[in-house]
């Protein structure tokens, strides 16, 4: 069974959100609040350590009946069965879409081509556990008998993006190890890191899964020659391991076959953290809590796959931002959470979200003539107040955000924690109501001057408020937005788990690279020429 390819512009139910946009787009939520009493009863879900009032949205019961019925419409329903049981819906390139069978339980059967891969994903598992532990406790050492203070991913993309923001987020259930992160091919960055490194202590965990990424062997052959400069090719396999399928290509490296930690074709680089990927993640907050992280991941794939749609928390959120996108073609979303730990949780979504849904032909094979992705983009609260705020609040541009909060501080401090949230509070009550005209002049603002403290308001949020920032709770999180993104897709009706665009920049550049060193300069536009000339005139 295939994905259903259905054009959301085609059926009923969109027919009737247009016509339906038509007649609501200029209500006030102000409005609705005061029509209904219950609205925010109404538009909360309660869910474990959730609660998600969607309350502060530009729609009516009327608008969510609809979306509900386009999520039928486009048989979302069973579109989500064939995710879970294995079904190849990256049809694109003949792959199942299984990170979720990374985090099920050892009792999961899910079958890819009749075989069930639960075995071997917790084979891999007890490996990660098992590597851990050895590094953690002191008793796996380095090749001059020091036990390892450091740890280096080497990966780009999924290989870095994951892991970085988790590590970041869960800072505070961090063990004695220090964890870095080298991506970019910009030499500064690898420079910067080694600055800080003793090679006697440091463990390099390289992820690709072809073992043939420019950016990834580009830093890990800079690394590897740093590190000879102080050890010998044997100590190779004291020091570094692997995340890959290219077994011959990691063994050329040096690296020991038993130190090769396996990936799968039917998880995503941008859903690979929960993956042998996440291997740094474990080694900095140790195995057990990497593993609640997972099981977080599982509570919230539960939910998705069996909670009824109105209850369904990726469900409503993903119609909720579907509405803004298409109807009032917003084209953006903030995510604003109010926790300094998820400082790169908004980098994370970008690629997975942008990545994901950033996709201009369905899955027909057709062009699409309605609005598909959203730009994303956010900082942690109350930073962004004092910075882009101000678009949000008093700019032209309909912005819908989320707002992610936590109701206990991890390190009890009351004082500040009050005064985080009641920032968290009040920023979405004011984008809620905004400020009127006479509520200006009430405050004794010279009349000159009130048009500008003027305050629209109708600026929709949803607020995503959980318990304690966990590993659990950051686990459910994180599947939340995944299971978001395929909600989109599906609607979309578009191929999620591709990523043909990123591949022409990256043929250009290896074409590009070889003409820096020769005379012979390949037919370009008369820019791309000039450019390239000029970094030759100046090297």
């Amino acid at each position: 069974m295939s994905l259903p390819t259905i054009n959301p512009t085609s059926t009923n139910a969109w027919s009737k959100l247009q016509d339906h946009y038509n007649k609501v787009n200029n209500l006030h939520m102000k409005d609705l609040f005061a029509q209904d009493k219950e609205r925010a009863n109404k538009l909360t879900i309660k869910w474990d350590d959730f609660y998600v009032d969607f309350s502060k949205n530009r729609i009516t019961e009327e608008t969510f009946k609809y979306l509900l019925e386009l999520a039928d419409d486009v048989k979302l329903k069973e579109a989500i069965q064939s995710q879970f049981s294995g079904e190849k819906i990256n049809q694109t390139e003949g792959r199942a879409v299984l990170h979720t069978a990374l985090r099920a339980p050892e009792t999961a059967i899910v079958n890819v081509d009749g075989e069930n891969v639960i075995p071997e994903v917790y084979n891999v598992k007890r490996k990660i556990e098992a590597f851990t532990n050895e590094v953690v406790s002191g008793d796996r050492k380095g090749f001059t008998g020091k036990p390892f203070t450091h740890v280096v991913n080497i990966g780009i993309g999924g290989s870095d993006l994951g892991p970085a923001m988790v590590v970041d987020s869960l800072q505070f259930y961090k063990n004695h190890l220090t964890t870095y992160f080298v991506s970019n091919i910009d030499g500064d960055h690898v420079n910067e890191v080694i600055k800080k490194l003793d090679p006697e202590t440091t463990l390099f965990v390289v992820v690709s899964k072809t073992f043939t990424t420019q950016e990834t062997l580009s830093n890990a052959n800079t690394i590897k020659d740093w590190f000879l400069q102080s050890a010998s090719e044997k100590d190779i396999a004291k020091h570094f391991v692997a995340v890959s399928t290219n077994i011959d290509a990691v063994k050329g490296f040096g690296i020991d076959p038993n130190n090769i930690f396996p990936m799968w074709d039917w998880v995503g680089g941008r859903f690979s953290l929960w993956s042998a990927v996440g291997l740094s993640i474990s080694l900095a907050v140790g195995y057990e809590n990497y593993a609640s992280l997972l099981e977080g991941a599982h509570k919230m794939d539960e939910h998705f796959k069996s909670e009824d749609f109105e209850s369904n928390i990726p469900v409503v959120l993903g119609l909720i931002s579907i509405w803004y996108n298409n109807f009032f073609k917003a084209e953006s979303e903030a995510v604003i959470a109010y926790s300094q730990y998820l400082n790169q949780f908004a980098t994370y979504l970008q690629q997975g979200i942008m990545e994901s849904n950033g996709k201009s032909v369905d899955r027909n094979g057709n062009p699409i003539d309605y609005d598909t992705g959203t730009l994303i983009w956010g900082e942690p609260g109350t930073n962004s107040q004092h910075a882009f705020f101000q678009l949000i609040h008093q700019g032209t541009k309909l912005i819908p955000a989320d707002f992610i909060g936590f109701a206990k501080s991890l390190h009890g401090n009351q004082d500040h924690q009050d005064k985080l949230t009641s920032n968290f509070l009040a920023q979405t009550e004011a984008l809620l109501n905004g400020k009127t005209e006479g509520q200006v002049v009430a405050e004794g603002t010279k009349s000159g001057i009130v048009p500008f403290k003027i305050f629209e308001g109708n600026k929709p949020t949803n607020t995503i408020y959980i318990d304690k920032l966990t590993p659990e709770s950051l686990g459910k999180l994180i599947a939340m937005y995944e299971h978001k993104i395929f909600v989109q897709g599906v609607i979309w009706n578009i191929f999620s788990y591709d990523q043909f665009g990123v591949e022409l920049g990256k043929q250009l550049a290896s074409k590009i690279l070889k003409e820096f060193n020769c005379s012979d300069i390949a037919e370009h536009d008369s820019s791309t020429s000039n450019l390239l000339n000029h970094y030759k005139s100046m090297k």
